[in-house]
């Protein structure tokens, strides 16, 4: 036997082409085949142009331009189209070569020069059609395939694969016409075909499609996994959660094997379908972990990272979700540690930034996605400690021109308090976008700098979006700027695109009720063209609670609880609001009727930074062991103050408290006032009197009494006191605030 062309020399095959040229022939190609199969394409293509012309068969091109094909090779593949025109005239027309270019050019991205082979075929078969109508496919051109499916009708009949090459690319109408020849055709009974068409009717992301390839679904005689995966996938992308679950239940107890896709498409349907309720998803979950534990895929980084975000972001068990990811330690990689820290941004922004360490102490590179997340969190934190530790990585990872992490960096410093390191992120960026512009109008609107927010605004050179106007007239309702908020909202009705939407008008409602402007308030109430959500009546809430506004506050009140029945705000307002003239058993009613439906108040938490350390306080202050020192602090710093002129207000207090001692008690034990005691507590402790500014995060709005209290307190320790309650920021500074006291 002679040996294969890979293992004999170009010398050997000169002396023996003159006694047998068919076996050299056919150990050349085997011996390409060989050499391309261990990946070593340049040596195939050396021993191909040094073999002699005679032995350079039709099979042996074929091999090579199959192996471009497959390593996505586009120079090997031009070269040894040019070298099969120069040297063999007789094959630059040969229908096989040339099925096995179109297939090759296509594959390795050139559609075009595909293009230009086919239509330089003197003759095409079925296989010419259908390769090229696959490239087109693969390059995401639906018209062009399309339009070469029906020009194929008038010379070949097109066959399955041709039908299925393209439905992947096609969408509802032309979908349909190929579903219809498909049918005409015999075809649909094709497991290509018919996957194929599932896979279509999902991309629509409509119901009434997704039906359909639930149709086609049930008319399968046989079904492959990828039948199932398409089916599931289809209902998912239609946001048709429960069907997908059924299908996926259907699949198990028919024992059906499943795939991670089986897996991620699930882990999507729970995550994103509407029509599954809480505990539907809580048990499906639970099942699905149980699965992929048993099945192994739990150690596959993309099957744990969404159950990660599953348990996270829909059913908020952070325990299990961590508890999941540290199971994960043998595969952990980018995205698990990026899916862990988006996890716990919002949630525990502390536990996300260590989190974001211990990657690093791992040697793991943080990439774009990476980097959002853990600024996200940043943007929960009390200062910008982390932020500009976070931002200096940022830099150093190459990132510092990136528009989306600098947009996101004016964010976590606006949230942090920092208007000066916004300005300066902003001021360097060498492009913005519209986000870069509104991040920088919404960190003067956080902040109540209306006669900051007005001249940047006017520097835009990118048309504003729905955000910017929300920025704006939230800027100007915080500042009662009610004229200059009303040209705004009225200018927005001068382009469709610029139309007012609900959160505009929720603005608007708020800037009129802080003004004490009901009659207004209603009449845009009374015109608006869509109905008013919940934002839009907790607004005008607001301030009915404020101004006494009895009758319209009942009338936003009900509205409110008929859209949010669980929201204690409207029960909690309107007790206010009763209890404010008096009408106490009123009061006591709407407290019981929150009881009735336990509907339970957001308890009231702020947080200080000490030493790069958060504490956090809760009203009265029963979480903390050093509650006793801290209530003698704070009757210290009460007893200066009312020196100085501060009253308790108490209506600020619980109006079911009828001794006026006890409701000074309750109002002087507020989170935000213990929260202060302590950093002055601490301060003297470490004899850290050069800190002149003290920050407080507090998760809601801060009450009257805490602002009066604020005001004097800034003089009495001759400190800026910053305090970011849920609305907005306080700038405390000699007996002043930012706010002017109109928030």
């Amino acid at each position: 036997m002679l040996k294969t062309v890979s293992h004999i020399s170009i010398k050997s095959l000169r002396r023996f082409s003159s006694v047998s040229p068919s076996p050299l022939k056919h150990n050349l190609v085997e011996g390409l085949r060989t050499l391309v199969k261990s990946g070593d394409l340049q040596r195939a293509f050396s021993l191909f142009y040094c073999a002699p012309v005679e032995f350079q068969s039709q099979q042996a091109y074929a091999a090579l331009f199959q192996a471009c094909a497959e390593q996505r090779n586009l120079r090997h593949g031009i070269s040894l189209h040019h070298h099969m025109h120069s040297h063999l005239q007789s094959y630059s027309h040969d229908v096989f070569l040339a099925n096995h270019l179109i297939t090759m050019y296509a594959k390795c991205g050139n559609i075009v020069y595909a293009r230009q082979v086919f239509e330089e075929m003197p003759e095409r078969n079925v296989v010419s059609w259908t390769s090229l109508i696959t490239g087109y496919a693969q390059a995401g051109n639906e018209l062009e395939g399309f339009c070469l499916l029906s020009a194929m009708l008038a010379h070949c009949c097109p066959n399955e694969f041709a039908l299925s090459s393209v439905l992947t690319s096609c969408w509802y109408e032309p979908g349909k016409q190929v579903h219809g020849l498909a049918l005409k055709l015999g075809l649909h009974c094709s497991i290509y075909v018919a996957n194929a068409l599932i896979s279509m009717y999902g991309r629509c992301r409509d119901v009434n499609a997704a039906y359909e390839a639930w149709t086609v679904f049930e008319d399968m005689e046989f079904k492959n996994l990828v039948t199932w995966n398409s089916m599931i996938a289809a209902f998912q992308c239609c946001n048709l959660g429960k069907q997908a679950v059924g299908v996926f239940m259907r699949m198990h107890s028919d024992g059906v094997g499943f795939d991670r896709a089986t897996l991620l498409n699930i882990c999507s349907s729970l995550y994103k379908s509407s029509d599954l309720v809480r505990d539907d998803v809580s048990k499906c979950c639970l099942q699905l972990h149980s699965l992929t534990v048993k099945s192994g895929f739990v150690t596959q980084t993309e099957v744990a990272t969404s159950l990660v975000k599953i348990y996270s972001e829909t059913l908020g068990d952070f325990s299990e979700c961590y508890k999941l990811f540290m199971e994960m330690s043998q595969c952990r990689d980018i995205v698990a540690w990026t899916g862990i820290i988006t996890a716990f941004a919002v949630y525990d922004p502390e536990r996300a930034i260590l989190l974001f360490g211990q990657l690093r102490r791992e040697k793991l590179s943080p990439d774009w996605y990476t980097f959002s997340s853990v600024l996200k969190a940043c943007a929960g934190l009390v200062t910008a400690r982390h932020a500009l530790t976070i931002h200096a990585q940022v830099i150093k990872g190459g990132f510092e021109a990136d528009t989306v992490l600098n947009n996101s960096l004016i964010h976590a410093y606006a949230k942090c308090g920092s208007l000066d390191l916004c300005k300066r992120v902003f001021d360097d960026m060498d492009s913005r976008d519209v986000v870069s512009w509104n991040s920088m109008l919404k960190a003067y609107s956080l902040h109540g700098q209306v006669d900051s927010i007005l001249p940047v605004f006017h520097q835009m050179d990118i048309k504003p979006d729905s955000a910017t106007f929300i920025a704006l007239l939230s800027a100007c309702s915080h500042a009662g700027r009610v004229e200059e908020g009303m040209k705004i909202f009225i200018s927005m009705f001068e382009k469709p695109e610029t139309l007012p939407q609900l959160h505009h008008y929720a603005c608007v409602i708020d800037m009129l009720g802080r003004a004490e402007r009901f009659t207004e308030a209603e009449e845009v109430i009374n015109q608006m063209p869509m109905e008013p959500d919940a934002v839009v009546w907790s607004a005008l809430l607001g301030s009915c609670r404020k101004h006494g506004n009895t009758r319209l506050g009942k009338l936003a009140a009900e509205k409110l609880k008929e859209l949010e029945p669980t929201n204690s705000l409207s029960y909690i307002q309107m007790s206010n609001i009763y209890s404010a003239e008096g009408s106490f058993n009123e009061a006591n009613k709407s407290r019981k009727e929150m009881e009735t439906w336990r509907v339970k108040k957001e308890p009231g938490l702020s947080w200080t930074e000490i030493g790069n350390k958060v504490h956090e306080f809760a009203s009265g202050g029963h979480r903390r062991a050093d509650r006793e020192a801290i209530y003698k602090e704070l009757e210290r710093l009460i007893g200066r103050l009312k020196e100085m002129g501060y009253v308790p207000e108490m209506r600020s207090a619980l109006q079911d408290i009828e001794e006026e001692e006890q409701k000074e008690e309750h109002l002087s034990h507020h989170s935000e006032k213990l929260a202060l005691a302590f950093a002055v507590m601490e301060g003297r402790k470490s004899s850290d009197c050069g800190v002149n500014l003290i920050q407080i995060m507090k998760n809601i709005r801060i009450c009257i009494d805490c602002h009066n209290f604020m005001k004097l307190a800034s003089k009495l320790l001759g400190k800026e006191i910053l305090v970011r309650d849920s609305n907005r920021f306080h700038h405390f500074k000699d007996s002043s605030c930012s706010c002017n006291d109109y928030w």
